[in-house]
């Protein structure tokens, strides 16, 4: 009597040798791997996604090989379909845009699903490997820059400054304003002059920025116009800051 086991064996053994089996083992793995990865950090697309995703690029590629004998239309068709894929892992959050490094990750695991599917397996791993290391090992040198680019920009500070003056003296209090604004660590932004109405008055009004807080040049800057004798209110407030 024969062995079920060994009839299923010598029955399979031919098609589990076929080309293609191994091909796609290997992205299977692949994916698993580069899944694995994601899944640790709970990112959005994570084991089961690119794991999906790595196998079916190959598993097409292998397709298009085994139909065609030049299967680049399939491997464009791929792209283009994983494309669409990672287009929905994107979110707008606000003013930030979430989800990017998810979507160029499940395209370079498409990448190496294709190079897997097209019998180029030293590329699939080496590819793997290579998109392990971006998300791991690039992820902290990402963030020291971020921190100290320059890109960040600095912030600076604004200051709203208003002096009240005769309309005759108009013309002398914003000449004494920004010299005063000149001989300090000041950027005038805005200088206007405005008339009171039903008065005689007339109210000069600058925006100042420093490119730290700093109150005391603000303070100084008051303290001198004050001293004039046309100089008949002086105040100032703190709009906020402008980052570069």
């Amino acid at each position: 009597m024969t062995n079920p086991w060994l009839q299923w064996w010598t029955d399979s053994a031919p098609l589990m040798l076929q080309p293609s089996f191994p091909r796609l083992l290997l992205a299977l793995t692949l994916g698993a791997c580069i899944g694995t990865e994601r899944q640790w950090r709970q990112r959005a697309a994570g084991l089961r996604t690119n794991t999906l995703v790595c196998f079916g690029a190959a598993a097409f590629v292998d397709l298009g090989a085994t139909l065609t004998p030049a299967p680049t239309q399939v491997i464009a068709y791929v792209i283009s379909g994983v494309g669409f894929l990672g287009a929905g892992a994107i979110m707008k959050d606000g003013a930030n845009v979430r989800g990017l490094n998810t979507a160029a990750t499940l395209w370079c695991s498409a990448a190496v699903g294709a190079c897997a599917g097209a019998g180029e397996m030293l590329d699939a791993v080496f590819v793997t490997i290579l998109l392990i290391a971006i998300n791991s090992v690039l992820r902290p040198l990402s963030r020291f820059i971020d921190r100290h680019s320059l890109a960040a920009g600095e912030a600076h500070t604004l200051y709203r400054l208003r002096l009240l003056c005769s309309n005759e003296q108009q013309t002398e209090a914003e000449y004494q304003l920004t010299r005063a604004i000149a001989a300090r660590p000041l950027v005038l932004n805005t200088l206007r002059a405005d008339k009171v109405e039903n008065t005689d008055n007339s109210i000069v009004q600058a925006i100042l920025e420093t490119p730290a807080r700093d109150t005391t040049v603000i303070e100084s800057i008051v303290k001198e116009l004050r001293e004039f004798p046309w100089t008949r209110s002086v105040e100032w407030s703190e709009t906020g800051s402008d980052t570069e």
